[in-house]
C-alpha cells in the first residue's frame, strides 16, 4: 500500500549560488561526504547537487514526518545501475526503525536548468 509520495523540483542555478555563497557550511549540513564526493567527480556538481536536494525535499513530503533529523541523514545513493536509492542515515535511521515504511522508491532527472526528484514510499498492511 502506498504511504506517502513527494516531489520536488529545484533550480540548478539556485544552488550554484547557494554553494557559492555559503560554500562548505552548506555541503557540510545538507549533503553526505560521499554525496559531495559524487557530485564534485562530475564536470558541473551543480545538477547533481540540486537533484539530491529535490529527492531529500520530496523524502521529507513523502514521509509526512514532523520529528526533526538533518537533510544530510537522508543520503542519496546510486547503484552500479546508476538507480539512485535512499539510504538513511543517524537519526533518521533511528526514527525509522519500526513500521514506517517498507520501501522508498526515487526516481531523479535533471537537464540544464532544473533538477526534480519523486518519492513514493510503501507501507505493508494498512
Amino acid at each position: 500500500m502506498i504511504y506517502g509520495v513527494g516531489i520536488d523540483i529545484v533550480k540548478v542555478e539556485r544552488m550554484r549560488e547557494v554553494v557559492e555563497r555559503w560554500g562548505e557550511r552548506f555541503l557540510n549540513k545538507v549533503f553526505t561526504e560521499g554525496e559531495i564526493a559524487y557530485c564534485y567527480g562530475k564536470k558541473n556538481p551543480f545538477p547533481s547537487l540540486a537533484v539530491r536536494f529535490a529527492a531529500k525535499e520530496a523524502f521529507i513530503k513523502a514521509i509526512g514526518s514532523v520529528k526533526p533529523f538533518a537533510l544530510a541523514d537522508i543520503e542519496i545513493v546510486s547503484r552500479e545501475s546508476g538507480r539512485p536509492e535512499i539510504n538513511p542515515q543517524g537519526r533518521l535511521r533511528e526514527l525509522l526503525k519500526g513500521d514506517v515504511f517498507t520501501k522508498a522508491h526515487l526516481s531523479l532527472s535533471h537537464e540544464r536548468e532544473y533538477g526534480i526528484a519523486c518519492v513514493v514510499i510503501e507501507k505493508e498492511g494498512k
